[in-house]
């Protein structure tokens, strides 16, 4: 009896080892459970993450604000999680700051200031160099238009010696403009007095007789200066094709040789003139599918942008690296380079 005892005992001790031990075996396997719930939940979290795309404009009247918000509602009606919206700002020079800053994502621009922001030069000597900017694409020209009134009897960039220009807001890339077009037909501030103005209060003080003539770089036409048309013989003064070859473009070869068409403003023929590329950028540490998706819906719906403003009609994929001053972005570059661009 004490062995039969015994080894019921030992049979008992068996069969709740082997009892306790799968309990263990299955308590463990419930424990991972969770672990790889959270893990597919933590996946899933980063696949639908909203992806924030503030874009920079210009002002609110003006070409860049316009199809700044037809390019947002574009990115938000293609992509999936990308939020689009547009920020009004002081155009090239703020928005070159901006992204270099990091606080921007996708931005318009005038050429000649983004390649200023990206040396450290001119407007950029003091704030640095914003080596991050990185090009989407080249869009449209931004035609320099020198405006004066049929009385001031200036007809050419030289008679404008002794008189009273308008030169750009202090800080602008009119000013920049002003002054390296001035400097190519041998002429200074010295030799001028420059007021500094934006376009409205520059046609605002020739209105007044107090401005002889005014820079102004933009698309065409300038509101501005089809209002000031509206009431006076207003003049565009040419800046030849010449000079801008051998001596404007030499030294910065973001300028190139445009022209005004005949009934734009009063003209009745072209007027030659000067022009800057306006470009479109983003930064460096975007992801190359993100910028790729937002290049290629950008260009997949060309005629939206041709729709919103007439500069928009001027932007095609035969132009998108003409005058870029920076590296393309690798989302962009992969996309013109699958068709060929």
């Amino acid at each position: 009896m004490k062995r039969k005892f015994a080894l019921f005992l030992a049979l008992m001790l068996i069969v709740s080892l082997s009892v306790f031990g799968c309990a263990e075996k299955v308590d463990d396997t419930e424990a991972d459970k969770p672990a790889a719930e959270d893990t597919d939940t933590d996946t899933a979290k980063e696949d639908t993450e909203v992806q924030f795309i503030t874009i920079a404009t210009g002002g609110s009247a003006g070409a860049y604000f316009a199809l700044g918000g037809t390019v947002a509602r574009l990115l938000n009606e293609n992509l999936d999680n990308v939020n689009a919206s547009v920020q009004s700002t002081g155009a090239s020079a703020v928005n070159s700051t901006l992204m270099g800053e990091g606080k921007i994502e996708v931005a318009f621009a005038m050429n000649d200031v983004v390649s200023y922001a990206f040396t450290g030069t001119e407007l950029f000597t003091e704030r640095g160099t914003f080596d991050n900017i990185r090009g989407i694409a080249s869009l449209y020209p931004n035609f320099v238009q020198i405006i004066t009134l049929k009385e001031s009897g200036i007809t050419e960039v030289e008679d404008m010696k002794g008189k009273r220009i308008g030169v750009g807001a202090p800080g602008s890339g009119t000013e920049v403009n002003a002054r390296q077009i001035l400097a190519a037909h041998g002429i200074t501030y010295d030799d001028i007095d420059a007021d500094f103005l934006s376009y409205a209060e520059a046609v605002e003080q020739m209105k007044n007789g107090a401005v002889d003539a005014a820079f102004l770089t933009s698309g065409i036409p300038n509101a501005a200066i089809l209002d000031l048309a509206t009431t006076r013989d207003v003049v565009i003064v040419p800046i030849r094709k010449e000079v801008i070859e051998n001596v404007l473009a030499p030294e910065f070869p973001f300028y190139s040789p445009e022209a005004i068409p005949g009934g734009m403003y009063d003209e009745e023929e072209a007027v030659p003139t000067a022009a800057v590329t306006t470009i479109m950028i983003t930064r460096a540490e975007l992801s190359e599918e993100l910028v790729y998706n937002i290049t290629k819906t950008i260009f997949e719906n060309l005629d939206d942008l041709a729709n919103t403003h007439a500069s928009g009609g001027k932007i095609c994929l035969d132009k998108v690296r003409i005058a870029m001053p920076v590296p393309l972005h690798p989302g962009a570059e992969k996309f013109f380079s699958e068709l060929g661009k």
